[in-house]
């Protein structure tokens, strides 16, 4: 397998956008980081689209990543459109990372995508809650307007609060910190300097789950460019090298040897050849606050039942001993489904490359991703997880 770079990187703002279409989002993303790597479109040798909720939303099926791209110039080579859940973006750079270390093309586009906002909230409720076993969970188990990932989110949280004694103060202080964050994201749909008391006021969603712990509905596109070695000299935009690109289906029994984040997380680390602890920066997929609780610890970041130490030693703040979505994460930067794994990527580059801004961490070397989506049974149907390195 060869070593593969991202060279460029383009993300819209995430948030409503009422006057932007699906194909005027993903254009933008996809240009801006043909822009900074400095790359024409006809540079581009194989493109993977990521979308989720288009035929609910948009009601462009099928070809949408064809239909997007076309405007840009590029035809004429594989457009693979790429849907998996809410890794959907993720799982299109995997793929685009696939062709280039495997040698069969030099340079490939990876573009996430999503319109949510100009739909019916209560279409788009259903349709998120379709990323689940329908057999199972019926579209009538969730009140209308809201998804039945809620009502399993929120058990989840309830089950890890009676294991472990964590209090939903807990995951206010989460929430708070990513709000925080997101005040110094630009590109974030939501930022503001609230406290664990003003989260838990917020409405009740479903107990324990406030609105200020949840990830709103959102439009926004991002991409990268993906490159081989070779490729290096011909690009203007400061590379980073992807150490691990994992994907992973779930586990089917989750408590034997650990649910897919354990697992996939694992590989990853084993394929980088490095350990949580030698992270600078973490995006993680909090969906809901109290998720990034659980997550500290399936990432190795935290020991079993020890997430909620993290949020006491604001270590994953800003400043903190491991940063943990510091981009405001999905709850404040926003969750556009088809395009939040490649936001993710934004931000991890952006940091290792030193160009956060405010929210720049000292000295960035390494970032790890992970991106969830649906679930099946007890454990996430589709895992990705990325490592990125700084090349300086």
């Amino acid at each position: 397998m060869r070593r593969v770079f991202i060279v460029g990187v383009g993300m819209t703002r995430f948030g409503k956008h009422p006057d932007q279409s699906y194909k005027q989002l993903a254009v933008t993303a996809a240009r801006a980081a043909l822009d900074d790597a400095g790359l024409s479109a006809t540079a581009v040798e194989s493109a993977f689209v990521a979308n989720a909720l288009g035929a609910s939303t948009t009601h462009q099926e099928m070809i949408a990543g064809q239909v997007a791209l076309r405007s840009l110039g590029i035809a004429d080579i594989p457009v693979i459109n790429v849907e998996n859940a809410c890794a959907s973006a993720s799982s299109a750079l995997h793929l685009a990372w696939m062709s280039v270390a495997s040698g069969a093309v030099d340079v490939s586009l990876a573009v996430g995508c999503e319109v949510m906002t100009s739909a019916p909230k209560a279409d788009v409720a259903r349709a998120i809650g379709r990323g689940l076993d329908v057999e199972t969970y019926a579209e009538g188990d969730a009140p209308t307007g809201r998804s039945a990932f809620m009502e399993l989110y929120a058990s989840l949280a309830r089950n890890y609060m009676e294991r472990t004694g964590c209090t939903s103060r807990v995951f206010a202080e989460v929430a708070a910190k990513n709000y925080r964050h997101g005040a110094a994201n630009e590109l974030a749909q939501f930022g503001a300097e609230l406290d664990a008391v003003a989260v838990l006021a917020s409405r009740s969603i479903i107990d324990p789950l406030t609105l200020l712990m949840c990830s709103p509905f959102s439009d926004g596109a991002a991409a990268a460019v993906i490159v081989c070695e070779d490729v290096l000299a011909r690009c203007t935009g400061r590379p980073v090298e992807v150490l691990a690109s994992v994907i992973s289906s779930g586990s089917a029994d989750p408590s034997v040897d650990g649910n897919a984040v354990v697992k996939a997380s694992r590989r990853a680390y084993e394929t980088a050849g490095i350990g949580p602890a030698d992270l600078s920066l973490v995006e993680l997929h909090d969906a809901v606050a109290p998720a990034e609780v659980w997550e500290y610890e399936d990432l190795g970041l935290a020991a079993p039942g020890d997430g909620p130490k993290l949020v006491a030693e604001r270590a994953t703040s800003l400043g903190g001993r491991i940063p943990v979505n510091p981009s405001g994460g999905l709850v404040a930067r926003g969750h556009p489904i088809g395009a939040t794994g490649l936001g993710q990527i934004h931000e991890a580059v952006v940091q290792l490359r030193g160009q956060a801004g405010p929210r720049q961490i000292d000295g960035a070397r390494l970032a790890l991703t992970q991106n969830a989506g649906g679930f099946v049974e007890l454990d996430n149907a589709a895992i990705a997880i990325h490592i990125l390195g700084s090349t300086d």
